[in-house]
């Protein structure tokens, strides 16, 4: 759906879209996005793989969520021919380069929602 040019957000977007630090946050930006990465860490996965780790989001949105991170360059796609279609998933070097800058912004949400009686989640690589 086409956004209207006089629109809000469209007189905005002119301002946000230079700004590096917008557009690495829209990379990685999204529910599930981040999730996802920290999973493909641990290597290349199938779909099916995904699916049963992420039980949680729905079928779509796990599918939205894969595309947009394939378009952003974050993600390799694999489609093997058989039957059933075999799909699997790997991090591609841009997604790989921010695994450090990853890890030192889990660091610090860590040592920052210690007061928020928040509970962590132990078993994040990033």
């Amino acid at each position: 759906m086409a956004r209207k040019q006089t629109s809000t957000y469209s007189s905005n977007e002119q301002y946000l879209t230079p700004c590096d630090l917008t557009y690495a946050l829209g990379k990685i930006g999204g529910r599930w996005k981040l999730q996802i990465l920290d999973k493909l860490e641990q290597g290349k996965m199938r779909y099916s793989d995904l699916r049963r780790d992420f039980m949680h989001i729905t079928e779509r949105m796990l599918t939205l969520q894969l595309r947009a991170m394939e378009r952003d360059g974050l993600l390799r796609r694999s489609v093997y021919a058989g039957v059933p279609v075999r799909v699997e998933y790997e991090l591609s070097d841009m997604a790989i380069e921010l695994g450090p800058i990853l890890k030192q912004l889990s660091l610090w949400g860590k040592r920052n929602r210690t007061d928020t009686g928040i509970e962590t989640n132990k078993d994040r690589n990033f």
